[in-house]
Order: C-alpha cells, then structure tokens, then sequence
C-alpha cells in the first residue's frame, strides 16, 4: 500500500468519523411513569416502546461503528504496512472494499466464514432414547 493510498483511507476515516459525530444520539423518549394510563395512552405504549427500542438500536450501532473506525485509525497509525491486510488470511483486502469500508479487518471470503451460523444439532427423536 502506498503513502497515498494510506493517506487517502486515513482521510476517508476521519470523515466517517466525524460523520458519525455529528449525527449525534437518537433521543430517546422518556414516558411518563406513575401517570394512571388513559385508554388513549395504552394504545399509544407499544408505538413509544418501539421507538425507545429503535433509538436504542441506532444508538448502539453508531457506537460500535465509530469503536471500528477509531480502531482502524489506530491500526493505521501504529502499523501502516500491515493495514488492508486480511486479519485471518494476512491476503490483500481488495482496494475497491477498502475504499467502501476502510475499517473492515478481513477479505470478503474470511468475512463470509465468520458469519456463517454453526449448524444447530438436529432434533431428537423419541426413539432415539430407546
């Protein structure tokens, strides 16, 4: 990877990063507790409880991303010469992801292996205690 190459992720990250930043927190609506609920108001708590549980979601997500760009920033820094090497493989990422996600850490194959789900067991049978 070249100077340029690494200068021009690095500035693609703290992009992202401050991107981040600025979109700030999704607020999340705090309900009123201790108020006896109106028919109307119980019929409106599960749309206030799925908005908390979103902006719960959004919260956390943007979280662990930044945690992502902020580790590839320190990688970038403290190791230039192994970044954009695949963490499992130590193959070359392809430039093109790189360019998309600059925080990823693996190839796409090592990435699709990671996420594969295990196989559950199979389901007993009564006859299989028999």
């Amino acid at each position: 990877m070249t100077d340029a190459d690494i200068a021009r992720i690095a500035q693609s990250l703290a992009r992202l990063r401050a991107q981040h930043l600025a979109e700030g927190d999704v607020v999340v609506k705090a309900g009123d507790i201790g108020e006896v609920p109106s028919a109307a108001d119980e019929d409106e708590a599960p749309f206030r409880e799925m908005d908390q549980a979103i902006a719960s979601s959004r919260n956390k997500a943007r979280d662990a991303r930044l945690v992502q760009i902020d580790e590839a920033l320190r990688r970038l820094k403290d190791d230039p010469e192994s970044f954009g090497l695949c963490e499992v493989c130590q193959d070359d990422i392809p430039p093109r992801r790189l360019e998309l996600l600059p925080f990823v850490r693996r190839c796409v194959t090592c990435a699709a292996k990671a996420e594969q789900k295990p196989m559950k067991p199979v389901r007993k049978k009564v006859t299989d205690y028999v």
